[in-house]
């Protein structure tokens, strides 16, 4: 399913409406994902009377190299924008740890088997990446060390002081992770990400385009502003 949206205060609405309904439904666990995409719809959960007390969230992933103490972290990240203010029972995000990331990705598969997600929300690459799955991505991977492409460190540059300063890995959930969760919520914005909202929607379902395996999923809705789906056929 495929959502217009004029921007991203009506996407973080469409999000946030989405979110109440799977809440009604029972959803326990949710998957929830960093960057600039779904800075509205966090911020509509805070701004909410919604109690997450009872509930569980697993992050897609994390930077090797970073505490969750420093700024750039996805750790930080989640809890400026939303843990301080909406604690869950338990959130789990990797462990960027450079000198246990391999067994992280085993130890993070465990909580995720434990904790199936009910709702998992995704942002979109330029090159079509989910998570961190880089094109060439098996789609039956699981919870692996990414090596990142070149212009997913230019693109994640824009938060750092300098591009060097950029992790080069990061601990991802696989795309196979990312198809178990039961419904999927995934924000495009911009005619950055046209190319690849077009391939994941209507074009060959490739590893070489990681966001096509939604293809395969029962449940999916894309929420995107009029640019990211420009190049969509009607």
């Amino acid at each position: 399913k495929v959502i217009e949206v004029a921007n991203q205060i009506e996407g973080g609405q469409v999000a946030f409406d989405l979110l109440k309904e799977k809440l009604e439904q029972g959803a326990k666990t949710l998957g929830l994902a960093t960057g600039s995409s779904p800075l509205e719809f966090y911020k509509l959960i805070r701004e909410s009377d919604l109690d997450f007390s009872d509930m569980v969230s697993v992050n897609l992933d994390e930077y090797v190299g970073l505490t969750g103490e420093d700024p750039q972290s996805y750790r930080y990240f989640m809890q400026e924008n939303l843990f301080n203010e909406k604690p869950f029972k338990v959130s789990y995000l990797p462990k960027g740890n450079e000198d246990t990331a391999e067994e992280e990705t085993a130890h993070y598969n465990e909580i995720l088997a434990q904790n199936p997600v009910d709702l998992q929300i995704l942002g979109i690459g330029r090159n079509g990446h989910i998570g961190f799955n880089e094109p060439e991505t098996p789609f039956d991977s699981q919870t692996h060390l990414v090596h990142l492409d070149q212009s997913t460190i230019e693109a994640n540059s824009r938060f750092f002081e300098k591009i060097e300063d950029v992790p080069t890995q990061a601990i991802s959930m696989g795309i196979k992770n990312i198809l178990d969760a039961k419904s999927i919520i995934l924000f495009a914005y911009g005619e950055s990400k046209a190319e690849a909202i077009a391939g994941t929607v209507s074009g060959p379902v490739t590893e070489s385009l990681p966001a096509s395996s939604l293809q395969n999923h029962p449940d999916v809705t894309i929420i995107a502003d009029a640019e990211a789906l420009s190049l969509l056929e009607k």
